[in-house]
């Protein structure tokens, strides 16, 4: 009676802002919210300023709906509110932060490293934290007055003008110069390589397949979050069903755990560093010892070699490990021993 009473006030139909469709059964909601929080928090442990944004979603939006379902609590306002202030909070900062890796990358494939090392690592980090205060203001603003629309109960439809101009200024112009800066980009390196002269430097063709990964990631958000901004469009003029709305957003918001696979597929040098993660928390159970072949005649250093992660290697000496100051490393009398972990 308390669920129903409760699903009735938030305005609910036949699917939940929180705990997805009721004609999921509990453990298929369970074991899918789940399995889209882990996935997603793995893999964004790599994507920077994105994916803290996207981590934010897998490792608290969607986990909080697994505990409401696995306590099996009825509807609950303020997780709903809680969920939906991040969605809305990591959706900004997502679509602000694709426009400035977009800029970033005609800068950095477009224009002299001279011009490019003007864009120091402190300005960087400044307009990062920018980024992430305006996102952080705009988003609370929806809980302080009654400027936007009420996402969990769909009561108040909030004032037109006000979502209209947010949308406008922090959606459709970033969305706009995301594309043209990737356009402007691919015209200039594609004149630069008619050129016959044309040579560049080693790290061109990891930055090139980069801006590529990137704006495949730019083009996944578009496609994962333009039916929901559609309905919300809609919506202004036509009452949109509980059930499309809810099921929209969610699939919004699954873009955040599928969107280091992403990185994972189109680049070879995140997919690499992913092999590794899952290289060294799954498959590395036992210490292994491993000796290499010398030439003949070769005296053995005596050092000892440790493999945290392959291409990251700490080296040890056996005299540093008799005094102490190692206790990690140890020595045999023949050799260098190679301890992977």
């Amino acid at each position: 009676m308390v669920s129903n009473m409760t699903e009735t006030k938030l305005g609910m139909e036949s699917v939940s802002p929180v705990t997805l469709s009721s004609d999921w059964s509990r453990l298929a909601r369970l074991i899918f919210l789940a399995s889209l929080a882990a996935v997603g928090s793995v893999g964004n442990t790599f994507v920077v300023s994105v994916a803290f944004a996207d981590l934010l979603v897998t490792g608290l939006v969607i986990p909080a709906s697994a505990v409401v379902i696995l306590a099996g609590l009825p509807e609950n306002l303020p997780v709903c509110k809680f969920q939906w202030f991040l969605a809305t909070l990591c959706f900004l900062v997502t679509v602000l932060s694709l426009t400035a890796i977009a800029a970033e990358n005609y800068a950095r494939l477009c224009y002299s490293s001279t011009t490019y090392d003007l864009l120091s690592r402190s300005k960087i980090t400044t307009i990062l934290l920018l980024l992430w205060i305006v996102s952080s203001v705009t988003s609370s603003l929806q809980f302080a007055t009654d400027l936007t629309f009420d996402y969990c109960t769909r009561k108040n439809p909030g004032l037109i003008p006000y979502q209209a101009t947010i949308g406008v200024v922090f959606v459709f112009l970033p969305i706009i110069l995301t594309l043209f800066s990737y356009v402007r980009t691919a015209f200039h390196i594609r004149k630069a390589k008619t050129r016959p002269n044309f040579k560049p430097p080693v790290t061109f063709n990891w930055d090139y397949s980069l801006m590529h990964s990137n704006l495949y990631s730019f083009l996944l958000f578009v496609v994962f979050w333009l039916p929901f901004g559609v309905v919300l469009a809609v919506g202004t003029v036509k009452e949109v069903h509980n059930s499309l709305f809810y099921k929209l957003a969610w699939l919004g918001i699954t873009k955040s755990c599928i969107n280091s696979i992403l990185y994972c597929i189109t680049n070879r040098h995140f997919r690499g560093a992913y092999v590794n993660l899952f290289h060294y928390c799954c498959c590395k159970t036992t210490v292994t010892f491993s000796r290499r072949q010398r030439p003949e005649g070769v005296r053995p250093s005596g050092d000892v070699r440790v493999h945290i992660i392959p291409g990251y290697n700490m080296y040890c000496s056996p005299q540093r490990s008799r005094e102490g100051q190692s206790k990690r490393c140890s020595s045999r009398p023949n050799g260098r021993d190679v301890y992977e972990l």
